[in-house]
Parts: structure tokens; C-alpha cells; sequence
């Protein structure tokens, strides 16, 4: 009797957080998962983080965004107290009205604070954290990018949010440089602004997937509030 309650409670925890995770597809430019906190969070106006992925998993089928990235965090046992939204891109690099898009229906439809919420990504998702942040950073707190680069023509718009960007010194896919050029032109904008820039040792284009599963990453933007 006690196996079998304790395997029924291991069923309804797994049906519990499959119910956090959501699929919408046919509402925004985007396709996306959205990921739901615990109730306290959303009872208290909860902020939002966008992960924007790489060019490996564009396409079609939704179940790719899972792969790396916050959802795999958060598949892996990692509580974020925010609402994360992970969209699709069909192909091409990333369209910030389209991320927009995506943003103002989580904000019309859930219980969030517009004082808090981020935008990540690596890679393409990287170079699209940077495009979306630099064309509306009215609309976001902070961004990180991993292993990806930017428009220095958006320099200035970045200069006014707090930006970590990362990057592996043994990035033989996405150069190092880009990151450098990026963080050198926002600097070159506005000397004083919040920009980390971190260079990982011996990190390449792939394992530095890792800081997903990490706390920094999130315990950093979740404690950016917009004034």
C-alpha cells in the first residue's frame, strides 16, 4: 500500500509540473512555451524571462526549443520564480516586433510585473537578445547574451539597460571578437553603463550552455528592477 501511494504521488508531480509547461501556437508570431512558476509567484504580479535559442533548433516542431537552454534548467529539477517564455523561429535570424509579439500577449493574458522582465539567449539567440533589447529596451529590464554578438548601430539603446554578455575564449563557431565589438561599441557610447562582459576560459560555442543550469544567470536578472 505505501509503494503504491508513493508512486501515485510520483505520477501527480509529473502530471503537475507538465501542466506548468504550456504550448501556444496559433496566438503570436511565434510559436512558444511558456513555463508557469509556483502560484505564490503569480499571486504577486511575477516577472517574465524570454529565452531566445540558437540557429540549431529553428524549424517547425515546437519540442525542439526543450533541447538546451531555461526549459532544459527547469526540466532538470531548477525553480525560476518567473514566468519563462521560450519561442520558435522558423528560420532566419530573429525579428524583435516578432519577440514583441510574443511579450505583449504573456503581459495581456498572465498576472506579470512590466518592472521585470528579461530577455536571454545564446548563439543566433544571442545576436536576437541584442537585436530585441537594442530596438526596445523601453520594454525590457535587462538582458544577457551568450556566445553571440550585436548591431553596433543599437549600442546606445543598449547602453541604457544593464546587459551581461558572455562569451568562451574557444569559440571557434561564433569569434569572440563579436562579443568584444559589441561591448566595445556600447562602452564607446556611454562609458559608464552596466555592462558585464565575461569571458569564459576554455569555454566553446557549446558548453557554455552550462550557465542555464546555473543559478548567477538568473539570481543577476531577477534582481534588475526597471524605475
Amino acid at each position: 500500500m505505501k509503494t503504491y501511494f508513493i508512486i501515485l504521488f510520483c505520477l501527480f508531480s509529473i502530471t503537475l509540473t507538465r501542466a506548468q509547461l504550456q504550448a501556444i501556437t496559433d496566438k503570436t508570431d511565434y510559436p512558444f512555451y511558456i513555463n508557469l512558476p509556483e502560484q505564490e509567484v503569480l499571486d504577486q504580479k511575477a516577472p517574465i524571462i524570454i529565452f531566445l535559442h540558437g540557429r540549431s533548433l529553428s524549424g517547425t516542431n515546437l519540442e525542439r526549443v526543450r533541447r538546451y537552454g531555461v526549459l532544459k534548467a527547469i526540466e532538470n529539477g531548477k525553480k525560476i520564480p518567473a514566468i519563462v517564455v521560450a519561442p520558435q523561429l522558423p528560420s532566419g535570424p530573429w525579428d524583435p516586433d516578432k519577440v514583441l509579439n510574443v511579450l505583449e500577449y504573456v503581459q495581456q493574458n498572465y498576472n506579470t510585473d512590466p518592472s521585470r522582465v528579461y530577455v536571454c539567449g545564446m548563439s543566433l539567440g544571442g545576436y536576437g537578445t541584442m537585436h530585441f533589447a537594442g530596438k526596445y529596451a523601453d520594454k525590457i529590464t535587462a538582458a544577457v547574451a551568450i556566445c553571440g554578438g550585436g548591431n553596433v548601430n543599437d549600442a546606445c539603446k543598449l547602453a541604457t539597460i544593464p546587459l551581461w554578455v558572455q562569451h568562451g575564449n574557444k569559440d571557434f563557431i561564433v569569434p569572440l571578437s563579436e562579443s568584444k565589438k559589441i561591448v566595445k561599441a556600447i562602452k564607446a557610447c556611454k562609458p559608464d553603463a552596466d555592462v558585464t562582459f565575461t569571458i569564459i576560459p576554455g569555454g566553446n560555442h557549446s558548453n557554455v550552455e552550462n550557465i542555464f543550469r546555473k543559478d548567477a544567470v538568473y539570481d543577476w536578472m531577477l534582481k534588475q528592477v526597471r524605475k
